[in-house]
């Protein structure tokens, strides 16, 4: 069977699924299977699938019926120009988090901290593109922890992230220029409206703290003064509805310079604060 005629009948099983970008998915899958790039495969579609081809195509395709997500069925995904390993104990990185990233490099760090690291995804951005940086990445989660390790090595910055077992501040030590989290904000009540992608496949521990979906920043906000330098910066990504009180809860514990960027959609995305004082010296660890 050629490539083309393969993703013609997949799509419409696709579709029957309730998978809302049907021939996008499929064409990933299909670049998948066939082990090349999903840029270049138009390139490819008039090939004919060999046996094992079409046995990884259909494999990947009966994944993603069942609605798991795209990016463990192939094991990757794309964030912030680079290409992180996802599996189903990590949270999937989403496209609005490259705006916490993309506003913790418009100002100089040397020494972040990523609370909830995950795949490493904001970590290992910063620290691409900041070249003199270093930092700590934490997580509940030890195996998150293992693949964003694994991460950190793929994109030679093993030398300069670390990471390790934390309850938010719990275990860490030292004091830093920026601290970033994008937490476990869903409320509970608001988790059976999910798609079953984030639902059923990702994990709950990542996804939501139960209650009314603050508990995280509650606990961020009282522990960050303590892990950060005069001057030094904290950005937190929040749901939609969350920025007047996670404003509220850092504006209580003494931060100031509190702003509010959205999202491409006009959706209030990540809250900014700062710890006041004059900035100077570099983060220690």
């Amino acid at each position: 069977m050629r490539a083309a005629d393969a993703l013609r009948l997949a799509i419409p099983r696709l579709k029957v699924a309730g998978v809302a970008d049907a021939p996008g998915d499929g064409r990933r899958l299909l670049a998948y299977a066939m082990r090349v790039g999903p840029d270049r495969l138009t390139l490819h579609l008039p090939d004919e699938l060999t046996d094992a081809q079409l046995s990884a195509f259909d494999s990947a395709l009966s994944a993603r019926i069942s609605r798991q997500p795209v990016s463990q069925i192939i094991g990757s995904r794309a964030f912030f120009g680079l290409t992180f390993r996802v599996t189903p104990d990590t949270l999937d990185p989403r496209p609005e988090t490259e705006l916490l990233v993309e506003a913790a490099l418009a100002r100089p760090f040397v020494n972040m901290l990523d609370l909830g690291t995950g795949t490493g995804c904001v970590l290992l951005s910063c620290l691409a593109r900041m070249k003199m940086a270093r930092g700590l990445g934490t997580d509940l989660s030890p195996a998150a922890l293992a693949v964003a390790q694994e991460n950190a090595a793929a994109l030679g910055l093993g030398a300069r992230a670390r990471f390790g077992l934390s309850d938010w501040f719990a275990a860490v030590e030292g004091r830093f220029d920026l601290i970033t989290s994008n937490p476990p904000y869903i409320a509970e009540g608001e988790m059976a409206g999910l798609a079953p992608e984030v639902r059923d496949w990702e994990p709950h521990l990542a996804l939501t703290p139960g209650g009314d979906g603050l508990a995280a920043y509650r606990a961020i906000a009282a522990g960050a003064g303590a892990r950060l330098m005069a001057g030094g910066r904290i950005l937190l990504e929040i749901g939609p509805t969350q920025a007047e009180a996670v404003s509220g809860l850092l504006r209580a514990q003494g931060f100031t310079a509190i702003e509010v960027l959205r999202d491409l959609d006009g959706r209030d995305r990540v809250v900014m604060a700062q710890k006041p004082g004059e900035r100077g010296g570099c983060g220690a660890a």
